[in-house]
């Protein structure tokens, strides 16, 4: 068995996701151990309480550096036995350090069709402004293994989501996570702890 950690910084819609998915027998080789949160007022952090899920918060603010940081994040991922990380709207970079103690162990959801909309200060709704904004008819998620580069891994799966008319950002980040994002991250989930659990 696969032991994941799911790394939020908000509301955890995509932790929420996670959660139904492992209750409905969809992630057979993984289990939910930590919640790790860079904020402490995230809502993810009541949806993880919910589910009886151990939870800790490590605050960038609390570290003189990004090597501090990071190491903090590494020495709890390992006091809880974690094989590996899901960042799930998880807004902080992480450094060398967490990358290098799980290779090929990260993945992150983003929520466009990469390399389209990505990269440094792509996150959230900017995502989706600048797929409006730029008039491309098809948008969608992307899953893919975290590296150095900033959404720069291998891409594990991706789903297409069609642009409407009318759509303004906000309606068509709740399309891209109920048509794509809510579906794509627990199959990745289970895709990766189903490859750990066969190297054991």
């Amino acid at each position: 068995m696969t032991d994941i950690a799911v790394l939020v910084s908000g509301g955890g819609t995509n932790l929420q996701a996670l959660i139904d998915a492992e209750k409905a027998g969809k992630i057979p080789h993984g289990k939910i151990r930590l919640v790790l949160a860079s904020n402490p007022k995230a809502y993810a952090l009541e949806r993880a309480a919910a589910a009886g899920i151990e939870s800790a918060v490590v605050s960038r603010k609390n570290y003189a550096s990004q090597q501090e940081y990071d190491q903090a994040i590494v020495d709890v991922l390992k006091a809880h036995d974690i094989d590996m990380v899901i960042l799930a709207g998880f807004l902080s970079i992480l450094g060398e350090t967490v990358i290098r103690a799980y290779p090929d162990r990260i993945i992150n959801i983003h929520p466009s069709l990469i390399p389209s909309f990505c990269g440094k200060g792509f996150y959230g709704l900017k995502v989706h402004e600048a797929a409006l904004e730029k008039g491309v008819k098809v948008t969608g998620a992307t899953v893919h293994l975290v590296n150095e580069i900033p959404d720069g891994g291998r891409i594990l799966l991706q789903k297409a989501v069609y642009i409407e008319d009318g759509d303004t950002p906000e309606v068509l980040q709740r399309r891209v996570m109920e048509q794509a994002e809510w579906i794509l991250l627990p199959q990745a989930a289970e895709m990766v702890a189903a490859q750990l659990s066969e190297e054991e």
